[in-house]
C-alpha cells in the first residue's frame, strides 16, 4: 500500500530440510507473478526490506522469508551454503503451490537469486541480483575478514542484535555467536559462477550496486555485458537485462535509500516482457 496504512501480512512456517522456515505473504497480486524477498546475512524480512515491502506489494503479492538461523528461522547443525539456502526456497516455494516467482535477492540472498536463476530457471521470470558477485574476484575484499573476527560484543546495542533477541526461536547471544561464526564461513569453497552461466540466465535481471559497495563496479559493469547489456540503447534498444549503482551507497546500507530502491526496482517489475515471456 502507498497511502501510509500498512495491512497484516498472512504469516506461516513451512517444514523444509529441518527447518521451520517462516514466511510472510504480502498483497493480493490479482493472480500476476509473486515477488519473492531474499535478506542479507544477519538481517531479516523487517531488517532488509521492512521499509520496502508496502510499495512492493502494492497490487502484487509478496513472498518473504527468514534464512536459516535468521529472524524467525531456526538453526540446524547445518553450514551455510548458497545450494543449500536455495533448496530452503525450492521446499518454501512448493509448501506454497507456487510455481513462478519474480525474485529480489540482496547479498546473500542475491547468491541464492542466482542460484535459483542458474539451476532453476523454470521457477524465474524476473531476476533482481544485489550487491553480490558472481565470482569471488569480484569482491573489494575486506568484508569476509571482517566478518570472520565479529562477536556479539561488536554488535552489542545494533538493530541485528535487537531484533534476533527479540524474534529468534532461540533468543540468546550463544546462538547469535553461532550464527556469526557460520556467516564467517559462508560459501566456503564455492567458486560462484562461469560467464557462460550468467550469460545463459533466462530471466531478465536487474542488478543493484551501492558505488561504494563491496562489490567492484567493474565486476557489475561485466555482470551487464554478459547479460546483454552496456549497449547504445538508442539505436539498440534497451536491453532487458539493466544495472543500476546508487549514488553514496555502502554494502551495509545497499538498500537504505529507500524511494531510490523502490523506482528502480518497480520499474523494472512493471516494464514489458521481452517477446516470448508472455506467456511464462
Amino acid at each position: 500500500m502507498t497511502d501510509g496504512t500498512t495491512t497484516a501480512p498472512e504469516t506461516g512456517y513451512a517444514s523444509v530440510n529441518g527447518l521451520q522456515m517462516y514466511y510472510e505473504l504480502h498483497g493480493d497480486g490479482d493472480g500476476g507473478t509473486p515477488l519473492l524477498l531474499l535478506h542479507g546475512g544477519l538481517f531479516d524480512i523487517e531488517l532488509q526490506f521492512g521499509a520496502l515491502i508496502p510499495s512492493l506489494s502494492a497490487g502484487r503479492r509478496v513472498i518473504a522469508t527468514d534464512f536459516q538461523g535468521h529472524g524467525r528461522t531456526n538453526d540446524t547443525d547445518r553450514p551455510l551454503a548458497t545450494a543449500d539456502l536455495a533448496s530452503d526456497v525450492i521446499g518454501l516455494l512448493e509448501h506454497l503451490g507456487i510455481e513462478n516467482v519474480d525474485v529480489f535477492g540482496f547479498s546473500v540472498g542475491g547468491a541464492v537469486a542466482l542460484e535459483l536463476a542458474i539451476q532453476h530457471p523454470e521457477l524465474v521470470r524476473k531476476l533482481i541480483v544485489s550487491s553480490v558477485s558472481f565470482r569471488p574476484e569480484g569482491d573489494r575484499g575486506g568484508n569476509a575478514e571482517a566478518v570472520a573476527e565479529m562477536t556479539v560484543d561488536m554488535i552489542a546495542g545494533t538493530p541485528m542484535e535487537e531484533r534476533y533477541l527479540a524474534v529468534s526461536p532461540h533468543p540468546d547471544r550463544g546462538h547469535l555467536q553461532g550464527l556469526l561464526d557460520k556467516l564467517s564461513r559462508y560459501g566456503a569453497g564455492e567458486t560462484g559462477w562461469s560467464d557462460d552461466e550468467i550469460r545463459g540466465i533466462a530471466a531478465p535481471t536487474l542488478f543493484t550496486v551501492g558505488d561504494c559497495d563491496m562489490v567492484k563496479l567493474d565486476h557489475a559493469v561485466k555482470f551487464l555485458q554478459l547479460r546483454g547489456g552496456d549497449v547504445n540503447g538508442d539505436f539498440e534498444g534497451v536491453p532487458a537485462s539493466q544495472l543500476a549503482v546508487f549514488p553514496g551507497t555502502t554494502h551495509f546500507f545497499g538498500l537504505a535509500r529507500t524511494d531510490l530502491v523502490r523506482d528502480v526496482v518497480i520499474t523494472f517489475l512493471d516494464a514489458p516482457a521481452p517477446i516470448g515471456w508472455a506467456d511464462r
